[in-house]
């Protein structure tokens, strides 16, 4: 696969607590250099970030991030400060103590809300795969698909694991055709970026991939 096509799919991200300007001036450098889908950074750069890039690139930021127990209210407000601050793209945490007592149709309604909120900007719901059952995930991917958001995301990268090839065949094979797939977490080669997108994987949430290019160079 070029690489050209995997950049495209990238979301170049940085959402370490300890990040500073600097850090996210690169990053988003980098990701402009290598033409990547965007840049996944914490909200309180956002502003600062789509004032630097201006219309070269979009930009992508979280949402009740990374444990998802906000209430939706606080999601809300999270999101409108986002979009008013120039976020392009939102990725959110679902609720997971919800999934586990099985309230899905509390969790359909607060991602219906956020989509409400986004409009034509891309929501992202990111499920913590490495947290859930085979069965549970199944029942994300038909509420992630009734609840109209854009994608489904494997993972936050900040708990027990990453995304893995089984969870996209399994995405692959429940969600609604209207959903697209987003990988992320533990991308550690373009081997591993190409498997995913042959997969189905239409966005990698990665920090690595861009690491390697300007390494081989």
């Amino acid at each position: 696969m070029d690489k050209k096509k995997i950049f495209q799919a990238v979301d170049h991200t940085l959402l370490t607590q300890t990040a500073v300007w600097a850090d996210i001036k690169q990053l988003c450098d980098d990701a402009m250099a290598y033409k990547t889908a965007s840049v996944c950074i914490p909200p309180s750069f956002v502003k600062r970030a789509k004032e630097y890039v201006g219309n070269q690139m979009a930009i992508c930021t979280v949402i009740g991030f990374p444990n998802g127990y906000h209430t939706t209210a606080i999601k809300a407000a999270e999101a409108k400060d986002a979009l008013s601050n120039g976020a392009d793209e939102l990725d959110m945490v679902i609720n997971l103590g919800d999934v586990k007592d099985g309230c899905y149709e509390k969790v359909e309604e607060e991602i219906r809300l956020l989509k409400d909120v986004c409009k034509d900007k891309i929501l992202k719901v990111i499920i913590e795969t490495c947290l859930l059952t085979e069965e549970e995930k199944i029942r994300m991917c038909q509420v992630v698909t009734a609840a109209g958001a854009d994608y489904i995301k494997t993972s936050t990268g900040f708990s027990s694991a990453g995304a893995t090839f089984e969870d996209i065949k399994l995405f692959a094979q429940h969600v609604g055709p209207d959903v697209k797939m987003k990988a992320a977490g533990g991308i550690h080669s373009f081997q591993d970026a190409e498997q995913f997108m042959e997969l189905g994987a239409s966005r990698l949430g990665t920090s690595r991939i861009i690491k390697l290019a300007k390494e081989e160079e």
